[in-house]
C-alpha cells in the first residue's frame, strides 16, 4: 500500500499524535525544545510514521536524513570545516524540524562526536525527530562504554519525548512493498560460483574496492571483497549515489565470519534500504541460517526483517554425471 493508503495500528497512531503535537496550526514546528525520539523493533512502522509526518509539514525549513549518511557527511564537513558548528551549518542551513531515521550508537569514537552533535542541535532549539530500535537507555550497549554515555542518554531525555512503537507485527513480513525500489531485488538462496574477473572501483581518498561486474549504474560485488575488506558505511553512501542496482554474491552464514564483516552487511544493508535500490543477495543459505548462531553484531534483527522483504528463491544445481 502506498503511504498514505495504509491504516496505523494503535501504536502508531499515537505516535503519529506525539508528531502532529510538534506542529501549530499553520503546519509548522512549534518554537518549541522538546522533541520527538520514536523506538520499537524492526519493522513496526516507525519511519513510515515519520516520514509521513515530514511530509505533512509546511515549509521547506525541515531535513530528512537516515542517519548512515547524515553522519558521513557530518564526519567529511567536520573534516573540512574543523568546525562541528560549521559543519552543521552547511548540513542543515536553517532548518527548523530535523527527523533522523535509524539513529543509533555502537562505537565509543562515534559517541564522542554525536555527543557534540546534540549539543550543538539542542542549543539551536530546532525540533528533532529520531527514530531508534533502541531506547534511549540501550545505546551504546557496550559496557566497557556505556556509562561514558550516560550524560548524552540523560541530555536526550531531557530534550525529547520518548515514545515506544511496539506492537506484535513486523509489517515488513506482509510484503506490502515487494517489486518496488529495494525490493525489486531478490534474495537467492544459490551455490557459490567462481569468480570470473575482478575490477578496481574507486573509493574516497584514493582506496579501492574490487567489484565483480560493473554494467552501467549496475555493481556486483562478492561478500569478500566489499564486506571482508575495512570499508566504511560512508563508503557504501558513495557507492549508492553511483550505483543504482546492487548484486552481493557469494553471502557465508554470518555466524562463520568475523563480527566486522556482518556489521559491514548490516550497515550496506542499512544504506541500499534507505536509498531504495534493488539489491539481490546470493547466499549460501537461507535467512534464517544465514543470521542463526551469530553474536556480537548490533541490529543484525533490523537486517534480517529488511532482508526478509526480498522475494526469496533457491537454484538448484542439476546433477551431472
Amino acid at each position: 500500500m502506498e503511504p498514505d493508503a495504509v491504516v496505523l495500528d494503535p501504536h502508531q497512531r499515537a505516535a503519529a499524535a506525539a508528531l502532529d503535537d510538534l506542529l501549530d496550526r499553520r503546519g509548522r514546528p512549534r518554537r518549541r525544545h522538546r522533541g520527538i525520539y520514536l523506538h520499537g523493533r524492526p519493522g513496526r512502522g516507525k519511519t513510515l510514521v515519520m516520514d509521513r509526518f515530514f511530509a505533512d509539514v509546511e515549509g521547506d525549513r525541515k531535513r530528512r536524513f537516515h542517519f548512515h549518511t547524515f553522519f558521513a557527511r557530518l564526519h567529511a564537513a567536520v573534516h573540512a570545516s574543523h568546525s562541528i558548528e560549521r559543519a552543521i551549518d552547511e548540513l542543515l542551513g536553517d532548518a527548523r524540524l530535523v527527523c533522523f531515521d535509524e539513529f543509533h550508537v555502537h562505537d565509543i569514537g562515534d559517541a564522542m562526536l554525536i555527543a557534540r552533535m546534540l549539543d550543538t542541535l539542542f542549543a539551536r532549539r530546532l525540533v528533532l525527530v529520531v527514530t531508534s530500535n533502541y531506547p534511549p537507555a540501550g545505546l551504546l550497549p557496550n559496557p566497557l562504554f556505556h556509562d561514558r554515555f550516560l550524560p548524552v542518554i540523560a541530555e536526550l531525555e531531557a530534550h525529547l519525548d520518548v515514545v515506544s512503537v511496539d506492537g506484535p507485527v513486523d509489517y515488513r513480513t506482509l510484503g506490502a512493498r515487494r517489486g518496488r525500489g529495494f525490493t525489486a531485488g531478490a534474495y537467492r538462496v544459490t551455490p557459490a560460483a567462481p569468480v570470473a574477473r575482478s575490477m578496481p572501483v574507486d573509493l574516497s581518498d584514493g582506496r579501492t574496492v574490487q567489484a565483480e561486474t560493473v554494467t552501467g549504474d549496475a555493481v556486483t560485488f562478492q561478500f569478500t571483497a566489499l564486506c571482508g575488506t575495512p570499508t566504511s558505511a560512508a563508503d557504501y553512501v558513495g557507492l549508492a549515489g553511483r550505483f543504482r542496482r546492487w548484486t552481493l554474491r557469494g553471502v557465508p552464514r554470518l555466524a562463520a565470519v568475523p563480527p566486522d564483516q556482518a556489521m559491514r552487511l548490516v550497515n550496506l544493508v542499512d544504506v541500499l534500504y534507505d536509498a531504495d535500490l534493488p539489491l539481490t543477495i546470493e547466499a549460501a543459505t537461507g535467512l534464517g541460517a544465514l543470521v542463526e548462531g551469530v553474536r556480537g553484531v548490533p541490529d543484525l534483527s533490523r537486517t534480517a526483517s529488511r532482508l526478509g522483504e526480498l522475494p526469496a528463491f533457491t537454484q538448484v544445481t542439476a546433477a551431472t554425471g
